[in-house]
């Protein structure tokens, strides 16, 4: 078990955990979440001892063995399998003093020991963490330095998976994989046989593969059983009896505080009402919960355009004269929502050139509306910002006629305030970096946006922000992303990029989770896109039109009953001594109720998602 007793830590004076502390039970799978800058790393830090505590306690059962990924691995000759069977230091002493030992006790001691561990099967073990990953096994025995920084990353993930440490403690590890390896790593996690700490971002690895969340919020750490939608719901509902509190205090403060102004002048009444003032002074302060500033992105909105807005006619494209991906045949509406799947190495970023016009056809023909205007972001561009140089010198660059004011309003429309707008690059968090680099690929009003993982150092809040932007957006969306949740909520078209081409994919999402997970993928379609569906007659229409505004009505309903509730739940009487019960019974129906709204609003989204496709057809 890990256990936080009374954790105080300051940084520059600063404080980052007063009086913390939280049970880890051995064995849980934990999600650690809070806003960024609340000193998740730093928790990591302190329980690794590579920082030293102001005061209190970090406890683990003796000889526990803490692992984590190293910042990365060094670019070395070794190869790749051979860094991952390294990275287990007791199996591969053990191993090498098998070799050289010659007292026949301490050989027999060796041999015991690597049995225990199983120590024989660890190549085969370190070799399928690595296909997990994205490495094949010819690329296994390839040297480190042969790789990138970030595949350098993924060989040090599989390496602390295959040490399996006691403690597992993960710094946003998705960051660095592609989908396929974000969830081969949630089912791998799930049924990895110790203590797992995840700092991440990733709402489905959280939902899939932890069931307990370790938040960190006002300096302290509390700990909700269940995955993190539960701990969502578990946090409203704290937060709404917090504001109840705070009001039956308020509604007391003020009936004592009325007391006083009108009797301490009577004598009659002067003791009673120097005893109110005194529980006035000893009345701890109940405070509602704050709400933290809203995360946004603005995207500015194009003018329509007559479709399609881009076409694909049996093109090819690739690198040097050398096809990558051939018979390409696809079209892209202005209202296309469009997700890109495949393993790495298929070609979903050469897609994503040929689309934004970065990369030339070899064969066929990319045709282009001639107003058109794209707006591609891709993670290595966050890099590519001058880091010397503020982010209002970056509007102003793209602006010059712009006044000041415009200048900070578009910065503000992504989140990014005075301070951040005032602020060298080099000195702005990876989220804020992100946010910049969205912000300059928009600028023109694009009618179609290409993004390629634009939510790695994006926290939750910021994630749930652009998913709202990216609802509202008016132009085409093309997504390449392992956020599931992403592309689950934004995206109504899949694209399979596989054996050198490009098709629908017709299955879901979940489906093709899990056809990844057993190790296949359903085939693209060869050719053309499958035809538009027929017309939906007018009784079909008119079936359908009911049935949305029957969804909207419903949910506009659960609504009122909602705020009901709140209303009923902020009264200051219900917190009275002997209406525990009473208060007990109006917390269930709120939850009941907010379970019901989740529902409604999926089954109205699910309505006129279907009303849109089958107006499209008429």
């Amino acid at each position: 078990m890990l256990q936080i007793t009374d954790l105080n830590y300051s940084v520059a004076g600063r404080p980052l955990f007063e009086g913390a502390s939280a049970s880890i039970p051995e064995g849980h799978k934990v999600g650690l979440v809070g806003r960024n800058g609340t000193g998740k790393t730093t928790l990591f830090r302190l329980i690794r001892s590579q920082l030293v505590l102001d005061a209190g306690d970090i406890s683990l059962p003796s000889r526990a063995r803490i692992g984590g990924v190293a910042q990365e691995v060094p670019s070395s000759d070794i190869s790749v399998l051979q860094t991952v069977l390294d990275a287990d230091e007791e199996r591969a002493a053990l191993m090498a003093e098998a070799e050289t030992a010659t007292d026949p006790t301490r050989i027999a001691e060796v041999q015991a020991r690597l049995q225990d561990i199983d120590a024989w099967s660890g190549e085969a073990r370190a070799s399928s963490i690595l296909r997990g990953l994205g490495f094949e096994v010819h690329e296994q025995q390839r040297p480190c330095s042969d790789y990138s920084g970030g595949w350098r990353m993924r060989v040090a993930l599989a390496g602390v998976l295959f040490a399996q440490p006691d403690l597992l403690l993960l710094d946003e590890p998705t960051n660095y994989l592609d989908l396929e390896g974000a969830l081969w790593l949630e089912s791998y996690l799930a049924k990895y046989p110790h203590t797992v700490i995840i700092i991440s971002h990733d709402r489905g690895l959280l939902n899939r593969a932890v069931g307990g969340i370790l938040h960190l919020e006002n300096k302290g750490l509390t700990y909700y059983t269940g995955t993190y939608d539960q701990f969502v719901r578990a946090r409203a509902e704290k937060r709404a009896g917090q504001a109840a509190e705070a009001a039956k205090q308020d509604a007391r403060r003020a009936h004592l505080q009325s007391f006083v102004d009108r009797f301490k002048a009577k004598a009659s009444k002067a003791k009673q009402a120097q005893s109110r003032v005194k529980m006035l002074e000893k009345m701890e302060t109940i405070r509602a919960p704050e709400d933290a500033a809203r995360t946004v992105f603005t995207f500015p909105q194009p003018e329509e355009m007559s479709p399609p807005i881009l076409r694909l006619d049996a093109a090819s494209t690739g690198y040097d004269g050398t096809p990558v991906l051939g018979r390409l045949n696809v079209r892209i509406d202005q209202d296309d929502r469009i997700a890109l799947l495949g393993r790495n190495g298929e070609g979903k970023s050469t897609l994503s050139k040929l689309l934004s016009d970065r990369l030339n056809t070899i064969d066929g023909r990319r045709i282009a509306s001639k107003k058109l205007r794209i707006g591609y972001f891709a993670q290595h561009q966050v890099d590519e910002l001058f880091v010397d140089e503020t982010p209002l010198d970056h509007i102003r660059r793209e602006r010059p006629l712009e006044t000041p004011p415009r200048h900070r309003a578009r910065l503000a429309g992504f989140g990014l305030g005075v301070d951040q707008a005032d602020t060298v690059v080099a000195k702005l968090s990876g989220g804020q970096k992100a946010r910049l680099s969205l912000l300059l690929a928009t600028l023109d009003a694009p009618h179609m946006l290409i993004l390629d993982e634009p939510t790695n150092h994006l926290d939750i809040e910021s994630r749930e922000a652009l998913v709202e932007a990216l609802t509202a957006y008016t132009g085409a969306v093309v997504l390449v992303s392992h956020d599931m949740h992403l592309l689950s909520l934004v995206a109504d078209r899949l694209w399979l990029v596989k054996g050198g081409t490009v098709g629908p994919y017709d299955g879901d999402l979940e489906s093709y989770r899990k056809l990844l997970l057993q190790g296949e993928e359903k085939p693209a379609k060869a050719g053309r896109e499958k035809e538009k569906p027929k017309p939906v007659s007018h009784a079909k229409l008119s079936e359908l039109r009911s049935e949305a505004k029957k969804g909207e009505a419903r949910v506009r309903k659960i609504e009122e009953m909602r705020d009901k509730l709140a209303k009923k739940l902020a009264d200051p009487s219900l917190y009275e001594d002997g209406r525990q019960g009473e208060l007990e019974t109006w917390n269930k129906k709120y939850a009941e109720v907010m379970q019901a709204s989740d529902r409604a609003e999926a089954l109205w989204m699910t309505a006129l998602e279907t009303l849109e496709k089958a107006e499209k057809s008429v």
